[in-house]
């Protein structure tokens, strides 16, 4: 059986592919339109960057499920001369294990965590914004580490009257630089992704559409133990793979319910997650995720809870502010 339609484990650095912030999960962890103030969101494209996250540091923490989490702090500024800049540091740990040597005897704990540094770079000219983001990444485990050079390129062109957008990005474009010890050279997880954000006029909803993984229209993976099984009446079983169902995988769906200036709710439904992660009896959810955003004052709270698998959910918040106010900086 032919095993190319299978995105999971074809690549290392796979980490870089969750969404590090309470925004980009409550969108179904995929989106490259829509500019906010948000300067995360440089995580799903770079050319979100824009005006209204000039000054903004926004703090994330995601709670996965078991003892995985991930940390991230990014930071957005303008200059006059060299365009707008975003910065960004994100830490996923998996937490500690314990190692057993040949026998089965203990031989204490260790641990494995991911790194990630980005710095984004972004110049708008007229509705267009072009940007691209330079990452430096390193895996560890147990004191064995692998880095990777990447970048991601993209492009937002926002309507100049209404309320519509659409992003285009190449993410994870890069090289890994240093295998794991013993280990060969792999691929990253390149993705383009494609996406459109649209207010309808008088009404209080956003909408955004994204695309995702156009390199390869098949990414349906058939479990090799369900394609032919049995079932408890002797009938057998088989998995088939639909058009319907290859083009449906690509897309992520995301509303955001706009009740005040300082009140949003979102939802979201990624297909391919829903259909990769769910059991054979039931979903659990997964999948989908929900949100809300929150302004106190200077301050915004978002927190999204996004359901991977009927085990559990994630959790994720975002506390951001115009530190520049706050410290009185000066453009």
């Amino acid at each position: 059986m032919s095993a190319q339609a299978q995105i999971g484990g074809q690549s290392v650095f796979n980490s870089l592919a969750l969404p590090p912030t309470a925004r980009l999960a409550g969108l179904g962890g995929v989106a490259v339109s829509g500019p906010t103030n948000d300067p995360g969101m440089l995580y799903g494209n770079p050319a979100l960057l824009n005006a209204d996250t000039d000054g903004r540091l926004a703090l994330s923490y995601g709670d996965y499920l078991a003892d995985i989490r991930q940390s991230t702090a990014v930071y957005a500024r303008n200059t006059d001369k060299l365009g707008r800049w975003g910065f960004g540091l994100s830490y996923l740990s998996y937490g500690d294990f314990t190692m057993y040597d040949p026998a089965g005897n203990p031989m204490g704990e260790f641990s494995v965590n991911d790194y990630h540094l980005s710095v984004a770079n972004a110049h708008t000219m007229g509705p267009i914004t072009l940007a691209g983001t330079a990452r430096f990444a390193v895996a560890g485990i147990a004191g064995n580490h692998s880095m990777a050079l990447l970048t991601d390129i993209g492009g937002v062109f926002k309507h100049p009257k209404q309320d519509f957008s659409v992003g285009l990005a190449v993410k994870n474009l890069g090289y890994q630089i240093k295998p794991f010890e013993g280990a060969e050279r792999e691929p990253l997880p390149l993705d383009v992704q494609l996406g459109l954000t649209i207010k309808p006029e008088h009404m209080p909803l956003r909408f955004t559409v994204t695309a995702h993984h156009l390199t390869q229209f098949d990414i349906v993976y058939l479990d090799t133990a369900q394609t032919n099984r049995q079932t408890l009446d002797g009938e057998r079983k088989t998995q088939k793979k639909s058009t319907g169902d290859k083009i449906a995988r690509h897309f992520v769906i995301g509303g955001e319910l706009l009740l005040s200036k300082g009140l949003n709710v979102r939802v979201s439904y990624n297909h391919l997650r829903r259909r990769e992660l769910r059991l054979d009896n039931t979903s659990g959810g997964a999948g989908l995720a929900f949100g809300v955003l929150l302004k106190l004052s200077q301050y915004q709270f978002e927190y999204t809870r996004a359901y991977y698998h009927t085990s559990g959910a994630a959790n994720y918040l975002t506390l951001s502010r115009n530190i520049d106010e706050l410290f009185g900086k000066k453009e």
